[in-house]
């Protein structure tokens, strides 16, 4: 009879507890709807419901990558300004493949390391740009996407590496690791090329190029209300460089650059 006394107790402290806990979960849920709406009601008065935000973001463009950092501050319920810096991103062409050599002798089969055909120069980016967003649809609707126009432009700077392989010298038939010269036919002799340097071979050699970037984008944010940033932004950056590039030796050199990207921003507002 105490047994059955003792499990009946168990049974009613442990239902009290579940009880508590679920009350304490719909208390939180409603707390947070009601925030929300308070927001949104504040937002509709013409206050400013936060006061800034700080993002990273990653970014796939149509010609590479890059990562980056966002700094905001709010001016209107719909109008805040940005300032971004591109902390590190590459270009790459369309034409670049990577490639592997296979070398055999004495019923032996060798993988030379991939490399990228007619490559000779790396380019990655630094940007450092100003600009605004602008909030155009969404205004008030709490479970609804808003959607912002980006818009801004600044500094950029590219960083020019020279590209390396590593070759069969025809002279003497050693290995050796050569970067691209105008008039250096073995450069571009598939048959001879062994594989590629390695990723660090020639960061001592690389030259700075400055130039101008614009950018315009669409940001469309599900988490408004909420102090988490999670958004998805498409949009197109163009790039102006003050001299010639050329990252593929049979491409010609160019100054501008047009690209589209996807990216994913994600931080906090305050």
């Amino acid at each position: 009879m105490k047994r059955i006394f003792v499990w009946m107790l168990a049974g009613l402290v442990s239902s009290s507890v579940h009880g508590q806990v679920k009350m304490s979960k719909d208390e939180r849920k409603a707390e947070k709807r009601e925030r929300i709406n308070q927001l949104i009601k504040q937002e509709e008065e013409g206050a400013l419901v936060f006061e800034k935000q700080s993002t990273f973001y990653f970014r796939l463009n149509t010609d590479g990558w890059g990562i980056g950092y966002e700094k905001g501050k709010y001016k209107s319920a719909v109008k805040t300004n940005l300032w971004w810096i591109d902390l590190f991103g590459e270009r790459r062409s369309p034409k670049e493949e990577s490639v592997t050599n296979i070398f055999g002798g004495g019923g032996f089969v060798f993988l030379g390391n991939p490399f990228r055909y007619g490559k000779i120069n790396n380019l990655y980016t630094t940007r450092l740009g100003f600009g605004q967003q602008y909030l155009i649809g969404g205004k008030g609707n709490k479970n609804g996407v808003a959607v912002s126009a980006i818009y801004g432009g600044g500094l950029s700077v590219g960083w020019l590496k020279p590209y390396y392989i590593e070759v069969e010298d025809p002279s003497t038939g050693q290995a050796t690791q050569i970067r691209y010269n105008n008039n250096d036919s073995i450069f571009l002799d598939f048959n001879s090329i062994i594989g590629g340097a390695g990723l660090f071979k020639g960061f001592n050699e690389i030259k700075p190029v400055p130039g101008l970037h614009a950018r315009a984008a669409l940001r469309f944010d599900n988490n408004r209300f909420n102090e988490t940033v999670g958004t998805l932004e498409i949009g197109l950056t163009a790039e102006y460089y003050t001299q010639g590039i050329q990252t593929m030796a049979l491409n010609p050199e160019r100054k501008f650059f047009l690209n589209a990207y996807l990216a994913i921003v994600f931080g906090r507002r305050k």
